[in-house]
């Protein structure tokens, strides 16, 4: 079973010293509310466990990872906000990411957009083949748009822009219209 994507995040809230403060300021009571939104919605189905800290009482936790103002925010310790409410989009990004990282794509899939002559001819080459897939439009889905850039960043390297078909045969990355017709073409 795959690990939970952990996401911590350090409230305006706890002691040091003499100091304390008892009620979480309002940017951090946001970015919780914003966060059980987003995992109740956008990234429903994906193991996520929240774990929240008082700011103060442990101010030298998130510092070593660049976190030093609350609210901070940290997916898998990697800090992705701090000192504002937290931008879902953000959060939403960094969860998909880590969660695709961990999890191996199985089947057949395809990540496209409408309009997109080259999607359209990897998924009529796929039906034709009677290869059972997946299609996702990553301009409407943007859980799917996440997880493509994830996926297949790792692969073409950080310089190497994403464009669209990418494609997955029973697992193992292919690339695009072309090289799907190429490894078909193979299989016959």
């Amino acid at each position: 079973m795959n690990k939970a994507v952990k996401i911590t995040v350090f409230r305006w809230a706890g002691a040091w010293g003499p100091f304390k403060v008892s009620i979480p300021c309002g940017e951090c009571a946001l970015t919780g509310d914003i966060i059980q939104d987003c995992l109740a919605n956008e990234l429903a189905g994906i193991r996520a466990e929240v774990d929240t800290h008082d700011w103060l009482t442990e101010w030298w936790r998130p510092l070593p990872k660049g976190g030093w103002h609350a609210p901070i925010v940290m997916v898998d310790d990697k800090v992705i906000s701090q000192g504002l409410a937290l931008n879902r989009g953000l959060l939403v990004q960094a969860v998909i990411e880590a969660a695709a990282n961990r999890t191996p794509l199985e089947g057949t899939h395809v990540f496209g957009k409408v309009g997109c002559p080259h999607c359209g001819r990897a998924k009529d080459r796929l039906e034709q083949s009677g290869l059972q897939h997946r299609y996702y439009d990553v301009i409407k889905d943007t859980r799917a748009l996440y997880e493509m850039i994830a996926r297949v960043k790792p692969i073409i390297g950080p310089k190497t822009p994403v464009t669209v078909p990418q494609i997955w045969v029973e697992g193992t990355y292919v690339g695009g219209a072309d090289a799907l017709e190429e490894r078909l073409a193979a299989t016959v």
